[in-house]
């Protein structure tokens, strides 16, 4: 166990020192994450709010489909966004592989099935009185978008936070679309499966102390939000 307090001691120095090495992948990891998350929610909300909120043809199927991506192995997304942007591929032509640009778009395939699914769910779950009140108060468009949303906004901050967790931990699509470039691509999840490989544990932990630290920030400023509320 010597090793294990070793590389924990290690990992601190890491962190406290402020190594150029580990403090990029964090960086690259909290560029990443946010733009994927940030241009997710734009997408994801109004497709949740109309899958949640209106009734269709065919809505049943979707929403079945939407709640099947949830389970979509990050592996897999890496393998198609991969087919597509390699040089051989119909995207080919632009700068994406071996780029953040193109970690930033297999995430959010990765994530958006997310978003959508539970802020439908968070609109479905909302007082069916809700609707009618708002019709009778004469809101229209775009005034009952937002105020859905907002009534439903415990909901929408879960499923950004469950995002953003889902994005920040994955590892195949960084590993093969970034391809773990050091200094450029290279991610907290893609630098510990390295540093673990090659028995450097101190910058191992020192990653995933940190990676542990986003995730109960994340969570913690939902809780906070929700007493606020």
């Amino acid at each position: 166990m010597d090793y294990l307090a070793q590389g924990f001691i290690s990992a601190f120095t890491l962190l406290l020192n402020g190594d150029e090495e580990t403090y990029s992948a964090i960086f690259t990891t909290l560029k990443i994450s946010t733009a994927s998350i940030t241009i997710s929610l734009g997408m994801g909300l109004p497709m949740g709010f109309m899958l949640g909120y209106y009734n269709f043809p065919g809505k049943r199927q979707i929403r079945a489909f939407v709640d099947t991506l949830l389970a979509l192995p990050t592996v897999v997304v890496g393998l198609l966004v991969y087919a597509f942007v390699t040089k051989k591929g119909p995207l080919g032509d632009f700068p994406l592989l071996f780029e953040l640009s193109g970690i930033i778009v297999a995430q959010i395939i990765l994530v958006i099935p997310i978003i959508i699914s539970l802020t439908a769910t968070g609109i479905e779950s909302l007082d069916e009185r809700l609707k009618s009140t708002l019709l009778t108060l004469g809101a229209k468009g775009s005034r009952i978008i937002t105020s859905s949303l907002y009534e439903a906004r415990f909901a929408i901050m879960a499923a950004g936070v469950n995002a953003y967790g889902r994005a920040i931990a994955e590892v195949g699509i960084s590993m093969m679309i970034g391809g773990n470039i050091k200094w450029h691509t290279r991610t907290i999840t893609t630098a510990i499966a390295l540093e673990t490989g090659k028995g450097q544990f101190a910058m191992g932990i020192a990653l995933g102390i940190v990676l542990l630290l986003i995730g109960f920030a994340v969570n913690y400023a939902l809780i906070f939000f929700k007493r606020r509320a």
